[in-house]
């Protein structure tokens, strides 16, 4: 990693997990594969950002450590990648537990349960859906029938436009958002992990 951490894929450690890592990685990983509009690609960082927006708004008061989670909800993709999700069925459980213990490991390290509630999984699930109805109707010529055909209508209330952002950019709004949340949760940065020069 660039911040000189050395990951074990198979055993991942979170000791070795940095949020200057994740951010600067989701920040380059290309929704829709970069199948979309525009001159920048929507990144998973700046999905990300909108999805934990979004489950606040479906949940009203959602503690800051579920809205950490949902931040975090597709962290492991800084090393493995946006695959989509028929690919991923197709890789099998191996490739769903290999996935699992990077997540996992991700979760202690910022000091979450190793395995999200039932609940704020289906919470988290639900706002991502709602963010790729907007990103498949406006950026990856969906139509409006087909997105809710497979992802349902996004809740009342929330509307969003896309604007996808330089990927310096969306690495920045992930590592604010991760440091509001932080703090609100009572997670204290280690103190090389910051550098803002």
């Amino acid at each position: 990693m660039l911040s000189g951490r050395r990951l074990d894929l198979l055993d991942p450690s979170p000791f070795d997990i940095e949020i200057e890592d994740i951010a600067h990685g989701l920040a380059r990983v290309a929704r829709w594969n970069g199948q979309t509009i525009g001159e920048h690609a929507f990144s998973v960082a700046q999905h990300s950002c909108v999805v934990e927006e979004i489950a606040a708004h479906i949940k009203p008061g959602l503690e800051p450590r579920w809205r950490l989670a949902a931040l975090l909800h597709d962290a492991s993709e800084y090393v493995i990648g946006d695959m989509i999700s028929p690919f991923k069925a197709a890789l099998g459980v191996s490739y769903t537990s290999f996935e699992a213990r990077l997540e996992d490991a991700i979760h202690v390290r910022f000091g979450l349960p190793p395995k999200t509630p039932v609940q704020i999984k289906k919470l988290i699930k639900s706002a991502d859906k709602a963010c790729a109805f907007f990103e498949a109707t406006q950026l990856a010529g969906f139509n409006a029938k087909e997105a809710l055909g497979f992802f349902g209508s996004p809740p009342p209330g929330y509307d969003l436009i896309i604007d996808p952002l330089p990927a310096p950019v969306a690495q920045q709004r992930y590592l604010e958002r991760y440091r509001i949340l932080a703090e609100a949760v009572g997670i204290l940065p280690a103190a090389d992990a910051w550098h803002t020069e």
